[in-house]
């Protein structure tokens, strides 16, 4: 069961990894609107899986998230560094497509709403 502690960590980091993800240079990760939309740590603080969200970018979020896994290993000793902290988590990046399928349910939703009959 996760502690209080716990919780209040991985929010920091959540905050830390925002921060460093907003000051890379990388072409890749530049543009559009990114987001960390989640952060599910384990107990033992040894893996962490950070959901991303990219919207009005070309490429999508595939890039993004393949940018970011192959520099984790930069963005684990800058959120050690940040957070004083002697091991970070090894971060495993993922696409979070809710904000794309909440986009789609409202279009589809519209589309009834068009599609119905005025009474």
């Amino acid at each position: 069961m996760p502690s209080k502690n716990h919780g209040r960590m991985a929010q920091d980091m959540k905050r830390e990894l925002i921060a460093i993800i907003g000051e890379m240079k990388d072409p890749r990760v530049v543009g559009g609107l990114l987001t960390v939309t989640r952060l599910d740590v384990t107990p033992d603080l040894d893996v962490a899986k950070v959901y991303i969200s990219v919207l009005g970018r070309e490429g999508g979020t595939d890039p993004v998230v393949k940018a970011l896994n192959k520099a984790s290993g930069h963005i684990r000793t800058e959120v050690s560094r940040r957070m004083h902290i002697r091991k970070a988590p090894r971060f495993v990046f993922v696409k979070d497509d809710g904000a794309n399928y909440a986009a789609h349910i409202n279009e589809l939703l519209r589309d009834l709403d068009e599609a119905r009959p005025e009474e």
